[in-house]
């Protein structure tokens, strides 16, 4: 199923009109700081210009040459990509995961094949690996990363969460047969500019630029992206306090609930019955995610704030 998080519309039917505070995305609650728009972002179509400039950001950080990034409208733009741009039909994804990638996958008609065993991918013509993953964290250091390459034809890295662990990602330093997916809306908390990377070989990634097609990244993405890539001393700051947060977040719930895994932006817990536990949540105008195929877990985004970690605590507390 392709079920996501996010969807405060099902939760105002359910339970009502509330001041939302929504944990189930996983995206940064304490957002970077956007300055005003200038008139250019708004009423020009994107230029060259702008696109260099946010991609020359983006290589800074990530640590790679400007002809191996490509901007896109979020990580799920190039998701939907990758499927028409390799070649082979034998694909397979480590599981459990974001299930967009075996819906894209199966929609180009991929023979796909699901498993939980690293060792499993070998063979496959496509590969995909979250890393750390979605939703139990799970997570591979460069090293292993390498390692699985070498047993597949082409390897898919989506990295949407290592923006908090960067000593996870393999950008920098890509065997050549790997293409990494980032996500930009996830760690700097701007989720709703659609803003994504796919960094990989310059002949792949001119295959990817051909099929999203001219101005695929809006004037607003290119410049408070190019922003944001560009500062560091808030990047660095931001990887601080989500570790801290994500622990404290295990302090308040881990007693009720046992911890199964997790990012700094998200954590994962084991209830008794993850639908009654995430009413429980809802009654208290907390918004989070839980899975179909698994009737216990539950994950829960970092609050961004005393006051929003407080709402968990007492949500936690209070009677059905």
């Amino acid at each position: 199923m392709r079920d996501h998080g996010g969807d405060l519309d099902s939760a105002a039917r359910a339970f009502g009109a509330a001041e939302w505070i929504d944990l189930s995305t996983g995206i940064n609650r304490r957002p970077w700081p956007a300055p005003q728009l200038s008139e250019h972002a708004l009423i020009a179509l994107p230029t060259a210009q702008d696109n260099a400039r946010l991609i020359a950001a983006a290589a800074r950080l990530y640590g790679t040459s400007r002809s191996e990034i490509l901007p896109l409208a979020g990580a799920s733009a190039a998701i939907q990509l990758v499927p028409h741009v390799l070649p082979g039909r034998q694909a397979a994804v480590l599981s459990p995961t974001y299930n967009e990638h075996a819906a894209s996958l199966a929609a180009a008609g991929w023979s796909l094949r699901e498993t939980p065993d690293p060792a499993a991918l070998a063979g496959a013509d496509l590969a995909v690996i979250v890393n750390p993953n979605n939703p139990d964290g799970r997570s591979f250091t460069p090293t292993e990363i390498a390692g699985i390459a070498a047993t597949v034809g082409h390897l898919v890295v989506d990295e949407s969460f290592a923006d908090a662990r960067p000593d996870l990602s393999v950008a920098a330093d890509r065997p050549a047969n790997v293409t990494v997916l980032r996500s930009f809306g996830k760690f700097w908390g701007l989720a709703g500019l659609r803003l994504g990377f796919a960094i990989g070989a310059p002949d792949l990634l001119a295959r990817m630029a051909e099929r999203a097609g001219p101005w695929s990244v809006s004037g607003p993405a290119l410049e408070i992206g190019a922003l944001a890539l560009a500062d560091r001393d808030w990047h660095e700051a931001t990887i601080t306090w989500l570790s801290e947060a994500a622990l404290h977040l295990d302090q308040i719930v881990g007693p009720q609930w046992p911890l199964v895994g997790g990012t700094h932006l998200f954590r994962l817990y084991d209830t008794p019955d993850a639908p009654a536990a995430r009413d429980q949540l809802a009654r208290a105008g907390i918004w989070s995610r839980i899975f179909p195929w698994h009737p216990r877990w539950i994950r829960l985004g970092i609050p961004g704030s005393r006051e929003e970690f407080d709402r968990v605590a007492r949500a936690l507390t209070a009677d059905g």
